[in-house]
């Protein structure tokens, strides 16, 4: 296996098509093809399904791609910072579920640092791949939250991989709604009183284990869901057909406007929302920095 055959993959995979790699690659087809099903061999796997419309990813050939593209990404960075020899950049990256305290931390550091050189990353991700991005120091931190449903399974996971999880404070549920909906003014809702709105949720993708899930009471009963894979295009759903998500309760109308209302959920349920670190290696400064504003920003809002 070499670099170059995990490039070749990527791109492939980006593009959908053997030929049209090959041409954005500047090598023969036949070239390409050969060294694909080389590496398919060595690997014992098969990458790609060929259809008549071009080639797809196989399910090993999903999980292949994003190894392949963190050691491509990583090669780059080493390439990047000692290479040519650059003055030293700083660099930085969290995972997170999606939240909006994280991007505020985010901001907050970006600014501290934003007339020095750096390289900041911020990921918003399915919880088994912000597990996996801090384990493989893909990301420095992954912020995520623990509930009595799925405690006991992510705890698990974090210590068979040797990581582990700090509490950074504990919330109540609260659903999120446009401040349209009809539920707006109650000082509280039910399970129940949801049921006729769309549940909002985000996608985990082939690992959607209910224990991964972003939401509290993803098992509950819900004749309407909506799965979505990113904050922006929620919250339009929220607004445009009155529907529900279940989350924290902290919003920010920085980012996310005054269209989102925060209404307290009944429920016997809690969102102990921490960040999890690898214990092979201490936390770099930019990490703790990114931990200060992080923890600034939660001390200004009222449980």
């Amino acid at each position: 296996m070499t670099l170059n055959q995990l490039k070749y993959i990527i791109e492939i995979a980006e593009t959908g098509s053997i030929s049209m790699a090959a041409a954005r690659l500047f090598i023969a087809q036949p070239s390409l093809s050969k060294s694909v099903a080389e590496l398919e061999k060595e690997m014992g796997i098969t990458i790609f399904n060929r259809s008549n419309r071009g080639v797809y990813l196989s399910e090993d050939g999903t999980k292949f791609l994003s190894y392949a593209r963190q050691i491509v990404e990583q090669t780059e960075l080493l390439e990047n910072e000692y290479k040519a020899a650059p003055p030293p950049r700083r660099a930085f990256a969290v995972s997170s579920q999606h939240y909006a305290f994280v991007v505020n931390a985010f901001v907050e550091l970006v600014r501290e640092y934003g007339k020095n050189k750096y390289e900041f990353t911020l990921r918003e991700l399915k919880t088994a791949e912000i597990i996996e991005d801090v384990r493989t120091h893909r990301s420095d931190i992954g912020i995520i939250f623990l509930s009595k449903f799925n405690r006991e399974v992510i705890l698990r996971i974090l210590q068979n991989e040797e990581m582990k999880f700090v509490k950074l404070f504990t919330a109540k549920p609260h659903v999120f709604v446009s401040k349209q909906n009809p539920l707006v003014g109650k000082e509280s809702v039910t399970l129940d009183e949801l049921r006729e709105y769309p549940r909002l949720s985000y996608d985990q993708g082939i690992k959607n284990s209910f224990y991964f899930a972003e939401e509290l009471h993803i098992t509950a009963d819900s004749p309407k869901n909506i799965i979505v894979s990113d904050r922006a295009t929620l919250f339009n759903l929220l607004i445009g057909l009155d529907g529900y998500t279940i989350s924290s309760g902290i919003l920010s109308s920085d980012l996310n406007g005054d269209n989102i209302v925060a209404i307290p959920l009944e429920s016997d349920e809690y969102m102990e929302i921490g960040y999890i670190i690898t214990t092979d290696r201490p936390m770099n400064k930019m990490t703790h920095r990114y931990l200060d504003h992080l923890n600034k920003y939660i001390e200004s809002v009222s449980f």
